[in-house]
């Protein structure tokens, strides 16, 4: 049987390679030892040069090679290493590997030597200059280095299963069957073997025994019946277990387990089906990048980005880009029910013959290693944002659909009518700037509307946003992003939509910001949210969400006038106050938004029948000065539509109202000058009980609302980590985006900090992480800031789950 021994513990580093590294007498005695993931430089938050990660570095590492080995294979696997790599074994060269994206694996048994101590070391290059994808020209992303994904051995015996293929064939229905099929490839001829494979739903105990056989030669195909099959879906993502066996005489050689759901996922012409559902695509953009240490983060991290954009976030969907991803992401889609969009690396630039065939392998590697994923519904198989060129694409899209003959392939392009080798036509519809709609019709973009289309990005740079700038700006961003929801949503034939992009990003000094980063997503680095998350996060059933556009602060807006103020909610209905007297109760046929489940809706009256029950008005003339007020309110004196003048002219002639009255009246009902600070209050009511409140006034105090994804942790194969998110709220849990105070990080125990020991909040939001250090024992964490309370988190942490 084989075994996996993970070795992410106990490597020495040097930003300097040199190749007495490979020497058994090298003294690594000065050089730190770190753990994998690794990144090869830490970097600060933001303003640095991204120079200072490009190097040639070298990681070395002892291994043991018992003699028990003696007849079996060793063979290395390292699941991602940026950018280009050499594996030397005792001074002899292993291989090399040319993209910092997917997995290699190297045979090491001829050189390992039995019985003792051997030296492996990587030379791992993260220059921007080497020949590969995504290099040649600029990227809007920095790309890091270091091996930043696991590294383990496998000792095998001498034929061994090289790879178990897993897809169905789906009959939908009351009671849906499915029939499996496996191609499976394993390394020798086989003589006197067997082949048997068991199913069981994942996490049950027993295997139910489905197919044995005996076979011949390098590779099989299997095929069996499930029975009382659950489907795989967004909703109930039931996943299954399949073992395959290589077995000889009595001995079992080898197994793998293939976990897997089963599913009918189709694009057609006039959107995308899953098990012959109808579903409307609905997803952000990732990258795999986090603050300080770039792509360096564990399995909980990866893990909790896809919770985040499920949970948080209310996707069904999500796009890799522009790389692929962590396995451990993808295996929390897997398990989650998030649909996945994935590709090859690159960014806009085509570089020469030897780059092409790089980036054909790039596609092999990506398809083969991911290609067991259920989640997975598209490759992407051209170069992001990249020209046409037929020659390369035509290799692109033959080498996906001859390994996974059963998805479809996708290609990321900017331009309309572009040459159309895939199956899906993928675009970034850049095209909405606030006024005008929210995306272009499939028949002015794709040339052959036959084939699917999906919009593969929106927004992003045409509408930078911070966590602190000002509320008119994050409103625009957020409706921005609604309306081109809605306009997706609204027409039948576009098969969905992935927004650019679920976090702020670091990236080159072509882009963003001026500070190396770009402020394109819907949270910041460290996933807290912006408003415009909260036009997603109304789209999932699970939590009530309910928030408002604005503080309701009269002198946060030019001439005191708050504007159009949006209420965002998944509720059926929200009630409104005003100094605890009713106003209004808003529901979502309210908003304009028809095509969303729950679309923003806009605050349009802020006087209720105040008017008739204070100023003793009538009825009629109630109605007049109360629909004026509030088209004041939303508009300002200075900008109010034509439509409105009718209305002035009868409050003065009709009802010989004064202007001096109608200011009064404005400054007391609407615009709050003057007089003593409005209390607004809202209550979200759903299926008849009100199930979140939010309350806006004048804070009296504040707080610090910090929040641990995970306090109990617990180290497997290398070291764990919690994200911790810090808020300053006021007594009412509003966020207060203008407080920017330093944040000082207290940590003791068995356990570090990555990033500084002292942050700035800005938006009023930040964050940290917190690093076992491969001890059992706890850590507690203090937060301290200027006005606050120290806040607390304790953390237990295990490490009985290693395997080292």
């Amino acid at each position: 049987m084989s075994e996996r021994i993970y070795i992410n513990d106990n490597w020495k580093f040097t930003q300097q390679y040199e190749e007495s590294m490979q020497q058994a007498d090298y003294n690594d005695q000065n050089l730190p030892s770190v753990r994998l993931p690794h990144t090869c430089k830490e970097v600060p938050f933001h303003y640095f040069d991204e120079k200072i990660y490009q190097m040639v570095s070298g990681y070395r590492r002892k291994i043991y090679a018992p003699k028990s080995w003696q007849g079996r294979r060793v063979i290395l696997t390292v699941d991602g290493a940026a950018h280009e790599s050499e594996v030397f074994l005792n001074g002899k060269k292993i291989g090399e590997h040319h993209c910092g994206y997917t997995a290699w694996s190297m045979e090491l048994t001829r050189n390992l030597k039995l019985g003792e101590e051997n030296i492996l070391v990587v030379k791992v290059d993260s220059r921007e200059s080497v020949n590969i994808p995504p290099f040649g020209h600029v990227i809007d992303y920095m790309t890091y280095g270091g091996i930043y994904r696991d590294v383990y051995l496998d000792v095998k015996e001498q034929n061994y299963l090289r790879d178990v293929f897993v897809h169905s064939k789906v009959k939908t229905g009351a009671r849906p069957k499915v029939w499996a099929f496996t191609e499976t490839r394993w390394k020798e001829e086989a003589k006197d073997c067997i082949l048997r494979q068991y199913i069981r739903r994942k996490g049950s105990e027993d295997y139910q025994k489905v197919w044995e056989e005996g076979i011949k030669g390098k590779k099989c195909r299997t095929s069996f019946r499930v029975q009382a099959p659950e489907l795989w879906d967004t909703e109930h993502p039931a996943l299954y277990e399949i073992k395959t066996e290589l077995v000889q005489g009595e001995k079992v050689l080898d197994e793998k387990v293939v976990v897997c759901g089963f599913r009918k996922a189709e694009f057609k012409t006039d959107g995308f089906y899953l098990n012959d559902r109808k579903v409307k695509l609905r997803g952000l953009n990732r990258h795999q990048s986090y603050p300080y240490v770039g792509y360096a983060m564990p399995r909980s991290m990866q893990e909790l980005d896809a919770d985040i954009l499920k949970r948080e976030l209310g996707l069904n969907a999500v796009r890799t880009s522009h790389y692929p991803q962590s396995h451990y992401f993808l295996d929390r889609c897997d398990e989650i029910g998030l649909l996945v969009f994935t590709e090859i690396p690159g960014w806009q630039h085509i570089g020469d013959q030897a780059w092409k065939d790089q980036a054909v392998k790039n596609v092999r590697d990506m398809v083969m290693q991911y290609r067991n994923h259920t989640s997975i519904i598209l490759w992407g198989v051209r170069i992001n944002e990249s020209q046409d060129d037929d020659a390369f694409y035509r290799r692109t899209n033959d080498m996906a659909h001859k390994l996974d003959p059963y998805r479809p392939t996708g290609g990321v392009r900017f331009i309309k009518k572009s040459s159309l080798l895939e199956d899906v036509y993928t675009y970034n519809d850049f095209s909405h700037d606030g006024r005008t709609p929210g995306c272009e019709k499939k028949l002015s973009v794709t040339p052959d509307p036959k084939k699917a289309y999906l919009i593969s990005e929106y927004n992003g740079h045409m509408y930078p946003t911070k966590a602190y700038d000002c509320e008119e700006h994050q409103t625009s961003h957020a409706i921005r992003h609604a309306n081109v929801l809605e306009g997706a949503a609204g027409q039948t034939d576009i098969a969905g939509s992935f927004g650019w992009c679920m976090f702020d990003y670091h990236t080159h000094k072509d882009f963003g910001s001026g500070d190396r980063i770009c402020y394109h997503g819907v949270m910041d680095m460290f996933r807290n949210p912006k408003m415009a998350a909260e036009i997603y996060a109304c789209q999932q059933e699970e939590r009530p969400v309910l928030s408002l556009s604005s503080s309701m602060d009269i002198g946060e807006h030019p001439g005191c006038n708050r504007g159009l103020i949006w209420i965002f909610t998944n509720a059926d209905s929200v009630r409104m106050y005003k100094n605890g007297y009713f106003l209004k109760e808003y529901t979502r046929e309210d908003s304009p938004y028809k095509h969303l489940k729950h679309g923003p809706i806009a605050i349009d009256d802020f006087i209720g029948d105040l008017l008739e029950k204070q100023e003793s008005m009538k009825p009629a003339q109630a109605k007049e000065v109360k629909n004026l007020l509030n088209t004041v309110a939303r508009y300002g004196l200075t900008n109010l539509p034509k439509s409105v003048y009718p209305r002035i002219v009868k409050l003065l002639t009709v009802y010989r109202m004064k202007p001096a009255q109608a200011v009064e009246l404005y400054n007391r009902y609407v615009g709050d000058w003057g007089g003593t600070s409005t209390v607004y209050s809202f209550e979200a009511v759903k299926d008849g009980k009100v199930v979140k409140t939010i309350t806006k006034k004048p804070m009296e105090s504040l707080h610090l609302n910090v929040e641990a994804d995970h306090v109990n942790l617990q180290e497997d194969h290398t070291y764990d980590v919690a994200a911790v998110r810090i808020r300053a709220l006021d007594e009412n849990e509003n966020l207060l985006s203008f407080y920017q105070e330093p944040v000082l990080l207290e940590l003791e125990g068995e356990a570090e900090l990555i990033g500084p020991k002292v942050i700035a909040l800005q938006g009023g939001m930040g964050g940290t992480y917190i690093k076992t250090k491969g001890k059992a024992g706890t850590a507690r964490l203090k937060i301290k800031a200027a006005q606050a309370e120290e806040v607390e988190i304790s953390f237990e942490i295990r490490t009985g789950g290693r395997a080292e």
